[in-house]
């Protein structure tokens, strides 16, 4: 009787794992036609700027990066079942993949964020510059 319960669980997680993947397909490619839709639309509005292709970029990491969350979710079902090395060995590697797409792209877009933030407020960014704007002599 164990191994039969056992056997259908593990039917079913693989089922539940199977429909968490093609979500995490569905929110990439969506990501992915999310980005080019904007990028044909700033080309065509003459906007294409190095400014602009960032908040694209980051728009579409941040698709990129729920897709992985997906993936990873996936991946612990299937290794909560009937764990091996190679399932262990490619949770670690999704983990890991993750923890850095995030931790970066928090990084790069930390000041962006924090520009708006400010001139929503109407306040300027500090500068590294004495108040004058003119360079101090030593």
């Amino acid at each position: 009787m164990d191994a039969a319960l056992a056997d259908k669980f593990n039917l079913i997680a693989s089922y539940v794992a199977l429909a968490i993947e093609c979500g995490a397909v569905f929110v990439v490619a969506f990501g992915a036609l999310q980005a080019m839709a904007a990028l044909i639309k700033a080309i065509a509005n003459g906007q294409a700027t190095g400014l602009e292709g960032r908040q694209i970029w980051l728009r579409f990491a941040t698709w990129i990066l729920l897709g992985l969350e997906f993936a990873l979710a996936a991946d612990i079902l299937r290794t909560a079942v009937a764990p091996t090395w190679d399932d262990i060995s490619k949770l670690a590697v999704i983990a890991t993949i993750r923890t850095m797409l995030n931790y970066f792209l928090a990084k790069t877009s930390w000041p962006s964020t924090r520009a708006r933030k400010l001139a929503r407020k109407g306040a300027q960014p500090r500068q590294n510059q004495p108040e004058s704007g003119k360079l101090r002599r030593c």
